[in-house]
């Protein structure tokens, strides 16, 4: 299989800004751009190929079709037919909600989907940006449900003020917000499922207040305070600096000045490239594709290899299962 390339779908919501098309080069008369979802298997919001032999087929049709060629046996024994990840771009010009995800557990058995752990690699942040991840003191189910009702819950959040290159893991369960000023790419599992706990009292686009789910969100939050809740890595240059490890995803970064080669034969799984800055060429099995700022590829499980090779520089987030 080649490498695969995909159109992103791009959602209006009314936390969005106008930061997405141009970092993606897409001339658009889309306004409020929050999420670029650039890889998505989520039913109703599947990638659609953009170019090549495949253009036109959606991600769901060819994990079907290919199954373990595309995805790695492993990972097709484990999630069958749905791509595994759900791979996006935010831009958030007003503070997201404060929310949470439930795990897998209690998302199959309420809605009979995964759960929803993430991560946030954060590659812009305007002055003042800031993020809420995880409680900063004990509270109860019950303290959370009158902080909710009065408005005060961020005040038992961890708050932290974000520069590029930040990097914050999100197990489900652990309460989290982004935060007005903050571009951020995310990798999660695919599942759409969101406990809206708190959004600041403001209408949405349709003029109404939106959803809440405080009674569901009450037992799915992780009440542990824990010290940090920040990732604490090592910047490398020209080699792999491993951001996150979890039975869902590995999220590394390349931050490349030269080329970097990697042998993929014993991965068995695909690989997600995310092209944060600058631009260069890949390489998979003797094919060249170009890769540049704001775009997304997917190699498939069946590369034995890659190599990128940077125009200048450029930073790269890479994810498999």
């Amino acid at each position: 299989m080649e490498t695969l390339k995909f159109k992103p779908i791009l959602k209006t919501v009314v936390w969005g800004g106008e930061k997405i098309a141009p970092y993606k080069g897409i001339e658009t008369e889309q306004k409020h751009i929050g999420e670029s979802w650039e890889l998505s298997g989520v039913p109703g919001n599947e990638s659609i190929v953009a170019e090549g032999p495949l253009a036109g087929r959606s991600i769901a049709s060819l994990v079907k079709e290919y199954k373990g060629e595309l995805v790695g046996k492993h990972v097709y024994g484990r999630t069958g037919d749905q791509f595994p990840l759900l791979i996006k771009f935010i831009d958030a010009h007003k503070d997201l909600s404060i929310q949470v995800h439930p795990d897998d557990a209690l998302a199959v058995k309420r809605h009979g989907t995964n759960g929803k752990t993430e991560m946030w690699y954060v590659i812009d942040a305007e002055p003042g940006a800031h993020l809420y991840v995880g409680l900063k003191e004990a509270i109860s189910p019950e303290e959370y449900e009158k902080r909710v009702a009065d408005g005060s819950i961020t005040d038992v959040l961890a708050r932290y003020d974000v520069e590029p290159g930040d990097v914050f893991f999100l197990p489900a369960g652990r309460i989290h917000a982004i935060c007005s000023g903050c571009f951020i790419a995310e990798i999660q599992q695919t599942s759409d499922i969101t406990y809206r706990i708190f959004d600041y009292n403001r209408p949405g686009l349709d003029g109404k207040p939106r959803e809440l789910h405080t009674e569901l969100a009450k037992d799915a939050i992780d009440y542990k305070v824990y010290p940090t809740y920040k990732t604490d890595y090592t910047p490398l240059q020209n080699e792999e600096a491993v951001l996150a490890e979890c039975p869902y995803f590995t999220t590394s970064l390349l931050d490349l000045t030269l080329p970097y080669a990697k042998d993929l034969s014993e991965l068995d799984s695909f690989v997600v490239l995310m092209c944060l800055s600058g631009s260069g060429t890949l390489e998979v099995d003797g094919e060249e594709v170009s890769i540049g700022q704001g775009e997304t590829v997917l190699i498939p499980a069946s590369a034995d290899d890659l190599c990128l090779v940077p125009d200048a520089c450029m930073k790269v987030l890479l994810a498999h299962n």
